[in-house]
Parts: C-alpha cells; sequence; structure tokens
C-alpha cells in the first residue's frame, strides 16, 4: 500500500509567539522552524501503514525551499520518497493546498504511483486551519475521517480497509472506511520516532521529486493576526527574613495547604 502524508513548515511553539508586521503570520526568524506535533504523528502513522503492508510511504509539502529541512526530517524516520511544490505557503490559503495536494496524487496515479490513503495533521500549527483535509477529499472523491489520533490498514473480505478512532464529543470513537480514503491525525496516539544519524544521512542521498503549483493561489480569507494583551500579574510582598514567617503561614492557611 502507498500512503502521502502531507506536512507543513511551522514557526516552533514552545517559543513566544511573535507576528508579522502585518498581521498575516506568526514570525519564526527567532524561533526556529519545525513540523507540527500532529503531523510528526502522521508520519510515524505513515511509516507503519507502509511497512505493515510492505509498501511506501511519500512525504509531500508545500513551502519554499527552506520546506526540504521538514521532507528530510520525514525521510529520516522512514518514508522513502518525497515530494516538494515550491511557493511561498502565506499566499495559499485551505482551498489552494487542497487542490495542490489533490494534483500531485493525480499526477502520482497516471505515472504508476496510487497513493491509497492520504494522512495530514488534523490542523495547521501556525494558521489554525482545519479545512485542507475534508477540502481534500472533496476533490478526490474520497471518504474522510478527522480528528483521530489511532490509524491501522488491514484487508477485509479482500479488500483494504482503514480503521481511525479517537475521542470524540460523546466517547472514543472508531471508523472502518474502505480505501482509497483521507484521513487527519491529532496528535497523543502514537510516539514519533525522531532521526538517527544513520537514518539523516540515508535521507540526505534521498532525490526530492519539485513541482511548481498548477494555478495561482486564491490566497488566504483572513484579515489579520492580533495577540491577546499579556495577563497581569499580581505581587503581594509578605515581609523580609524571619518576620515573614506568620504573614507566610496564614497564606498557607488561606491556601487550605496547612492544617492548624
Amino acid at each position: 500500500m502507498s500512503v502521502l502524508v502531507c506536512v507543513k513548515r511551522v514557526p516552533d511553539a514552545t517559543s513566544e509567539i511573535v507576528l508579522t508586521e502585518d498581521g498575516q503570520s506568526v514570525d519564526g526568524r527567532f524561533a526556529g522552524f519545525t513540523m507540527s506535533a500532529h503531523e510528526e504523528c502522521a508520519v510515524e502513522l505513515a511509516v507503519q501503514a507502509a511497512s505493515a503492508t510492505g509498501g511506501e510511504a511519500t512525504v509531500l509539502t508545500l513551502g519554499d525551499a527552506d520546506a526540504v529541512e521538514q521532507l528530510r526530517a520525514a525521510l529520516a524516520v522512514g518514508c522513502t520518497a518525497a515530494t516538494h511544490v515550491v511557493a511561498d505557503a502565506q499566499q495559499f490559503g485551505p482551498a489552494d493546498v487542497a487542490r495542490e495536494i489533490a494534483a500531485v496524487v493525480r499526477d502520482h496515479e497516471a505515472a504508476g504511483r496510487s497513493h491509497d490513503l492520504v494522512l495530514l495533521g488534523n490542523d495547521a500549527a501556525d494558521t489554525g486551519d482545519f479545512q485542507v483535509g475534508i477540502r481534500l477529499a472533496h476533490e478526490l472523491g474520497r471518504p474522510v475521517v478527522t480528528g483521530v489520533s489511532k490509524v491501522t490498514v488491514a484487508e477485509v473480505d479482500g479488500r483494504l480497509v482503514v480503521t481511525a478512532s479517537g475521542d470524540g464529543p460523546d466517547g472514543y470513537e472508531t471508523y472502518r472506511v474502505p480505501l482509497p480514503a483521507v484521513v487527519s491525525v491529532l496528535e497523543g496516539g502514537v510516539e514519533p520516532r525522531y532521526p538517527t544519524v544513520p537514518g539523516r544521512m540515508k535521507a540526505k542521498k534521498v532525490s526530492i521529486e519539485e513541482r511548481e503549483p498548477g494555478a495561482a493561489p486564491t490566497g488566504q480569507a483572513r484579515v489579520r493576526w492580533s495577540l491577546p494583551p499579556a495577563a497581569p500579574s499580581d505581587v503581594q510582598i509578605l515581609g523580609k527574613g524571619p518576620d515573614a514567617a506568620p504573614a507566610v503561614v496564614d497564606l498557607f492557611e488561606k491556601l487550605g495547604v496547612l492544617a492548624r
């Protein structure tokens, strides 16, 4: 079975969030870049599914030249091929991205590389878009399951079926859909592996397919991002040295961590 997993180069969210001057995106120049935790799990699930069925996992990204770093990271943990749609990702809205992924799927299928399963992160870590997976499934005419954390593939009655499960609003939910299908992944259901030195060396030797977008982007619909004001903090000085001891005891009693 062939699996296509889609990733995006995003600012590292573990650092302080800073916006670009135009308010259109998160500025990652001082935070560094990575792929989201959702996508790290999607890559791991893609590698597992491909390995279990004797197939291959291909990683795809739409981004500028620097996004090769994220492709190499996925190759280093088990993906065997990579496709890079070279473009400025900030100019592409969810509908544009879904259209470009669908074009890759169709072109690969025409070349004899059908992708039975397409995995994506459930939402973009930098823009919060939850739309690409659903839009992609609509473009391809495939069933879609979103917001799951575990994905397995097995043969049922002579055909491959994907089982996707995760927490839903009313409890744990499990879906079984025939392939080909599209699934968007949340973090937490699998532990992503991290690149080893041999894996990184091997990834450097993989030839990455480069292609241009098939159409001009319609762009993002948002006006601008804004950051909420920092929460105010209050400081109460209890005293200095031994004189502060009674006030500390009173505070502990007030908090309920000290019994008389």
